[in-house]
């Protein structure tokens, strides 16, 4: 199980090696790994349809780090904050006690370095998208960066509506633990999704109860998205970037991919009709075929700068 350590604290990552993922066509092998960044919260999971559009378009390494908190890695809390009762924990772990985009983006650093990788492809959602802006300001190793459902945060930004952390977190009166998962994801799909896809969720349940973060991890992991603001550093992001968000994201709302583009100086967007803030997973397959689109034009260097579309596309029934 590979692991890198920083400041103490163990980070655990899959690295899928090229040879296990040999590509359709052999016209599209990659040497370039790519990395998958997940959001607040979720595990290794989140990714699964994408790595498997990208395990059968290329040959590249595929790198999916457990965030703090999450799955195998160390949360690095302070020892006797995550014991405390919730009214007094979470608002120490949003703020002081809590982690910073700029310590997990020093985690992918220490990831990366660990796997020996000198360059990679970013794919980062929410959170994750956030902590990959984060790593292209302040490291040299990012190719491009996917960001997906995310802000830079700043000033101009529009913010995530007040109620989503509490509803994020939500305990409902009498529920078990899964029944108290499925209600915190209402935010995050439609409820058309949710409703014709009831096997489909109860799996999703059972990934989340394996491989998330703690409640503790989860509140940190929070805090540091609700204090990132990267708006006055992104003219320093010098790899290409493709932006995806979904029209109907309720969690960060879809103007903030406009204001990326714009402040990106070579990114487009792919903007998902109706598609919610898991795009990725309710619109998997229009997601998929924008990042393999993207990550092949970067391997053949046929990227084309500044170019914005919409894509229409029907819920994804599993």
């Amino acid at each position: 199980m590979p692991r890198a350590m920083r400041d103490g604290v163990s980070i655990y990552y899959e690295f899928d090696d090229r040879d296990e993922r040999e590509p359709t066509d052999e016209s599209h092998a990659s040497e370039t790994p790519i990395v998958f960044l997940q959001d607040i919260g979720y595990g290794r999971w989140l990714w699964r349809w994408q790595r498997e559009a990208v395990a059968r378009e290329f040959g590249a390494p595929v790198i999916a780090p457990d965030m703090r908190g999450t799955g195998r890695s160390d949360a690095g809390l302070p020892p006797l904050v995550p014991r405390l009762p919730g009214r007094i924990r979470s608002p120490l772990l949003r703020k002081p006690a809590g982690y910073s985009v700029d310590g997990l983006a020093a985690d992918l650093e220490a990831v990366l370095d660990d796997a020996g990788v000198r360059s990679a492809h970013l794919v980062g959602i929410g959170l994750g998208g956030m902590v990959a802006q984060q790593y292209a300001i302040a490291y040299d190793r990012a190719a491009s960066l996917t960001l997906c459902a995310t802000t830079h945060g700043g000033p101009d930004a529009m913010a995530i509506p007040a109620d989503i952390p509490g509803r994020l977190l939500e305990t409902p009166s009498g529920a078990n633990e899964r029944e108290t998962l499925r209600h915190r994801m209402r935010p995050v799909f439609s409820g058309s999704f949710t409703n014709r896809n009831p096997h489909l969720m109860d799996r999703i349940i059972e990934w989340r109860r394996e491989q998330d973060a703690t409640e503790p991890a989860i509140e940190a992991q929070l805090g540091a998205a609700l204090a990132f603001d990267a708006s006055a550093e992104l003219d320093r992001v010098r790899v290409p970037t493709l932006v995806i968000h979904g029209t109907d994201d309720a969690v960060v709302p879809s103007s903030n991919a406009r204001l990326l583009e714009e402040a990106i100086p070579d990114a487009r967007l792919e903007l998902i009709e109706g598609g919610s803030h898991l795009a990725c997973i309710e619109r998997a397959d229009a997601v998929s075929d924008a990042l393999v689109s993207f990550l092949g034009e970067q391997e053949t260097g046929t990227g084309t700068r500044n170019r914005s579309r919409t894509r229409a596309q029907a819920s994804t029934d599993t």
